[in-house]
């Protein structure tokens, strides 16, 4: 089986879909899968060890098609972008069957984030784009829910986002050495959608006495200089540092220098970082907007509405939870990952998912 795989960037700062569709290239490789994967800035050539084994690919859409030779699927990651209707026009026309992988790009949030400019790409390109796939990817039944509503009348598959789960003595060295305050970490893109200022005026509620609260990760569309106002406003300049963008051979590091992992998002079609969060045995406050549910019911972690006061009441909890029970909250959710979010079984099912779309063909025909 030959799969084009395609991301808008595999910049390990552009965030989760970087890291998950990078992993699912590695991972599809080591079945056997040939694997093209290309991004528009070039960053599939990157020497990212995640994407060993994989032929990287640059330039336009067609020319890197052309560069690796007619697929079996197509298979696109995100929405909206102009490359995303070059490649399905270019597999419409070339009778290529298309996945698309809508990556949280439908949940409502998204869609009502810089609304006007989107609802002229879904009425010029984008909605008839999605009709002409073979199948539609989701990664939670709850954006496979979100994704239904829009009635596109095409086949959705959920299959979960895989994650790395570092051996137990691995993280014991990185955890190794005294530290005199508990940490608080969020880790991900700073962006409005990621409700920073909601977590910010829920620690100067809480002021949980001998924790600090660790912000890493890019800056984007400038929303960090808005955070920073945020805690300068708040007090809370003393108790918050900011860590600045992860590169991949620190995740595990910084994993391992917290207690408590916080996404306070307002919308998540999986959470990449949660899932990270909890295979370094971190236990997680997180809001509705992540689709996790099994948090509470598995006994790793807060799930609560996105507001600051509920977060705040989480937060007050979860600081007041003695070091033993955090601990093992942590271990119940690395035991939970590691049953269910494993990259052979990922990739399998999607094998499975291109070999129904490769049946079932392209939609190129439809209005």
């Amino acid at each position: 089986m030959r799969v084009f795989l395609a991301g808008t960037s595999f910049n390990l700062a552009y965030g989760g879909p970087a890291f998950s569709v990078g992993g699912l290239a590695k991972a599809l490789s080591a079945t056997g899968v040939e694997v093209g994967l290309w991004a528009p800035d070039g960053s599939a050539l990157s020497n990212n060890p995640a994407l060993s084994g994989v032929r990287g690919l640059a330039g336009t859409p067609a020319a890197a098609l052309a560069a690796f030779g007619r697929p079996d699927v197509v298979h696109d990651n995100d929405l909206w972008r102009f490359h995303h209707h070059a490649l399905a026009k270019l597999a419409a026309t070339q009778g290529i069957p298309r996945v698309v992988s809508t990556r949280g790009m439908l949940e409502p949030w998204a869609i009502a984030h810089k609304r006007w400019k989107k609802r002229v790409a879904w009425t010029a390109y984008q909605r008839q784009d999605l009709r002409r796939a073979a199948c539609l990817h989701t990664t939670s039944p709850e954006e496979a829910c979100n994704v239904g509503r829009l009635g596109l009348g095409v086949k959705i598959a959920c299959i979960p986002n895989a994650v790395d789960v570092p051996e137990a003595g691995v993280l014991a060295a990185a955890r190794a050495g005294a530290r005199r305050d508990k940490i608080a970490l969020f880790l991900g893109r700073i962006y409005p959608v990621k409700g920073l200022p909601m977590l910010v005026e829920a620690w100067a509620r809480v002021r949980p006495p001998g924790w600090r609260l660790h912000i890493a990760g890019p800056d984007e569309a400038g929303h960090l200089a808005e955070v920073k106002r945020a805690i300068s406003n708040a007090g809370l300049a003393d108790v918050v540092d900011f860590l600045g963008p992860v590169v991949p051979a620190r995740r595990t590091q910084v994993y391992a220098g917290a207690d408590l992992f916080v996404l306070p998002s307002y919308s998540e079609s999986f959470g990449m970082s949660i899932a990270e969060a909890l295979a370094h045995s971190l236990p997680v406050l997180t809001t509705t907007g992540a689709p996790w549910p099994m948090l509470a019911a598995k006994g790793c972690g807060w799930q609560v509405p996105p507001s600051a006061g509920a977060i705040a009441s989480a937060l007050a909890a979860a600081v007041s939870t003695d070091d033993h029970e955090l601990k093992a909250m942590g271990e119940r959710g690395r035991f939970f990952v590691a049953a269910n979010f494993g990259w052979a079984a990922v990739a399998e099912a999607m094998i499975e998912l291109y070999r129904e779309a490769m049946a079932a063909g392209t939609r190129q025909n439809r209005v």
